[in-house]
């Protein structure tokens, strides 16, 4: 072997890569991205869940977002008010305080109270169950199927299936949103974690219907509308609904339903 030709094959590799290195340092300060340091400082405050929760891709998106002011400074559904104060601090004003919001499952058809149509022995997924017949077993198409699509996308283990339906521990909620995103039945929302009662159906069918296929349905039969002192109740599509801003939690509502769908919270 040439030792002439070693060294000249060492030496071109060596200068080809003294070279790049040179062009990439040379790139590296030419075209270097400036951070706002409030930026790098509000990204160290925030959880780095990375759950979405705040409607931006991760916390460095939502950190970006409120130093562009785009994103109010308690923007942080998982870091809460704790999380905003400090982000205020860094922003140089007042975080407002928020309304802790939790996630709420409206289905109260477990195993016992719902029928089913048939037995159903497939992948154990909801989303999936919306391709079988019918949009899966249960009698009730508004019900929740059980099968845990929100459990698993719930990062922060607050949702579990409960015979037959998902349930929500409030005080492990973050209310990031991921279980009501990955409801196919849209069974799942948000309400103030301080709330008394809520409505445990969403059925929009007829009460006679509803009677059919599930022993604790909500029949729309206004009882709770007419008991409410405070205009906040109201049936809508069949199906009763609270605002909470009006609710004073008296349970005047939840004593006088007869299907007791109206539930402590």
């Amino acid at each position: 072997m040439n030792i002439v030709g070693i060294i000249i094959a060492i030496a071109i590799v060596g200068c080809t890569g003294c070279l790049m290195g040179f062009f990439l340092c040379f790139s590296s300060e030419k075209f270097a991205v400036e951070v706002d340091e409030r930026e790098t400082a509000i990204l160290e405050v925030l959880p780095g869940n990375n759950c979405g929760g705040c409607g931006y891709a991760g916390c460095s998106g939502l950190a970006s977002a409120i130093v562009k002011g785009e994103a109010p400074v308690n923007g942080c559904p998982v870091g809460g008010a704790a999380v905003g104060a400090k982000v205020g601090e860094i922003m140089g004003v007042a975080a407002e305080e928020g309304v802790r919001k939790v996630a709420y499952v409206k289905c109260s058809g477990t195993c016992e109270k719902a029928s089913k149509n048939y037995e159903y022995t497939g992948i154990e997924d909801c989303r999936a169950l919306m391709y079988v017949p019918g949009g899966g077993p249960k009698a009730c198409s508004y019900g929740c199927l059980g099968y845990g699509s929100c459990v698993k996308a719930c990062p922060f283990d607050a949702i579990h299936v409960v015979d037959g339906i998902a349930q929500v521990d409030k005080d492990a909620c973050k209310a990031c949103g991921k279980c009501i995103e990955a409801c196919p039945k849209n069974l799942i929302e948000f309400i103030p974690y301080e709330a008394k009662v809520a409505v445990s159906c969403s059925s929009k069918s007829m009460g006679k219907d509803v009677m059919k296929v599930c022993s604790v349905g909500c029949i729309g039969c206004h009882l709770c509308e007419k008991q409410c002192e405070f205009d906040a109740i109201h049936v809508e599509n069949n199906v009763a609904h609270i605002d909470q801003e009006k609710c004073t939690g008296c349970g005047a509502c939840a004593a006088k339903c007869p299907k007791k769908i109206i539930m402590s919270v």
